[in-house]
């Protein structure tokens, strides 16, 4: 451990201010949509890597280099890369239409009183099979907003349901970048951080599922939406679920699921050789920002430990934060309050990994409890801030359809983000550990 250096930290501050404070000069002073996703984050990081290099004038800038090649060359960052591209070339092979014949699917067998608890289902299965809340939250908000119009539920209700549904894919998919980002930072294998994440979720969501169908009861409700659907398309995502459950290579998982699915694309003749491979190469690029935030933190992380400033943040955790359970909860902490700031659980995760795997290692806690932590708690978080991706996108989908609703009409049917922080902090104070960790 290097010597305690608070000022080592003032590259994070640096990246805090630049994109927090312009991200509310442009959401809340400039009222431009979306304001915190029109900053370049790339380009915020490189500031704060410029200052982390200006700093320890000790160093000549060479060593700054080679200390900054050893952090990007990290076993476990380089396999996070190629995780990112391999997953993002599945999404755009297996594409994003079966979602819809998911949702559609349960609601022409299901009653239209329980067409919330539907869409809350339907929303955590296509965020599980896809990865992303982000994307499950585009695909499904137009059909929260026809089930909101036809059957009579609240608007603020249905987008909430997708919105919860949506954070729990985001925190246990095996392709979730959140996931990929929270094992590979801390060394553990997905299938041990699924388990581990699982019995926090799981409860959470079935809370969450009773709370929406004792609300349903109270509703009077119209008809149901019945459109056409094709389930066959559904199955590249069901493989990769299964074999990440099993414990299957990682790689392997998406390998089928690519293969599976391009099968199943051509065959059916939803695309073409040609177009299949354009979008094998925009699901590659669709990661390119992700990849590129976690190159450079990784770079900044690099010179932060040298200079002494993980040494000075975890005198200041130790201090704070008394015994092994106190340690989890300042981890939890630790990825909320850099989530609140940057609005990106991804980004979140990355720039606290190294921080919280000394942590773990100081505290006594294992791999894949760290890596369940971080990524739980950056879900919490993200999924009820009034300025995430996820609410702007539903926002925003609504209104395009001409429906009017606000962040904060929606944030108190946020059921399932606020249960699960109630579910995290029972499984770090009142659960006994296990008596094996991996």
């Amino acid at each position: 451990m290097k010597k305690a250096n608070g000022i080592a930290l003032l590259p994070i501050a640096v990246f805090l201010v630049i994109y927090l404070g312009l991200g509310i000069l442009f959401e809340y002073g400039m009222k431009i949509p979306m304001g915190f996703y029109n900053i370049p984050i790339v380009v915020a990081f490189l500031v704060a890597l410029l200052v982390a290099c200006l700093q320890n004038r000790q160093l000549k800038f060479d060593d700054k280099l080679e200390l900054m090649a050893k952090g990007v060359g990290n076993k476990n960052i380089m396999t996070m890369i190629l995780i990112f591209m391999v997953a993002g070339i599945f999404v755009g092979v297996v594409g994003r239409s079966s979602a819809e014949s998911v949702a559609y699917f349960l609601l022409a067998i299901i009653p239209a009183r329980f067409a919330v608890a539907v869409l809350f289902m339907v929303s955590c299965f296509v965020s599980l099979a896809m990865g992303t809340s982000v994307g499950t939250i585009t695909l499904l908000t137009p059909i929260a907003v026809a089930v909101s119009t036809g059957s009579g539920f609240g608007l603020p209700l249905c987008i909430g349901a997708v919105i919860g549904g949506a954070m729990f894919g985001d925190n246990l998919s095996f392709i979730s970048d959140t996931t990929i980002a929270a094992c590979n930072g801390q060394g553990c294998a997905m299938k041990d951080k699924f388990r581990e994440n699982f019995g926090i979720a799981l409860p959470a969501a079935l809370v969450s599922l009773v709370i929406i169908l004792i609300h349903s009861f109270g509703v009077e409700v119209g008809e149901g939406i019945v459109k056409d659907y094709n389930l066959i398309q559904i199955i590249p995502y069901v493989l990769v679920l299964i074999g990440g459950v099993i414990g299957i290579n990682v790689f392997v998982v998406l390998l089928i699921g690519i293969v599976s699915g391009a099968v199943i694309m051509l065959a059916t003749g939803a695309t073409e050789a040609t177009l299949l491979l354009k979008n094998m190469g925009d699901g590659a690029a669709g990661m390119f920002e992700t990849t590129m935030v976690a190159i450079l933190v990784s770079a900044i992380c690099a010179l932060i430990q040298e200079y002494g400033g993980f040494a000075a943040l975890l005198g200041w955790i130790k201090k704070t934060f008394k015994g092994k359970k106190g340690g989890q909860l300042g981890m939890g902490l630790l990825v909320g309050a850099m989530d609140i700031a940057t609005a990106n659980n991804t980004v979140a995760i990355v720039m606290a990994n190294p921080i919280a795997k000394e942590m773990a290692e100081n505290y006594g806690v294992s791999p894949r409890k760290t890596a369940s932590i971080l990524d739980t708690f950056s879900c919490i978080f993200q999924g009820v801030i009034p300025y995430g991706a996820q609410m702007l996108v539903a926002i925003s989908a609504a209104t395009e359809l001409g429906q009017e609703v606000s962040a904060f009409q929606i944030m108190p049917y946020l059921y399932y983000p606020f249960i699960l922080l109630l579910s995290s902090l029972i499984f770090i104070f009142l659960l006994p550990e296990r008596k094996k960790q991996a």
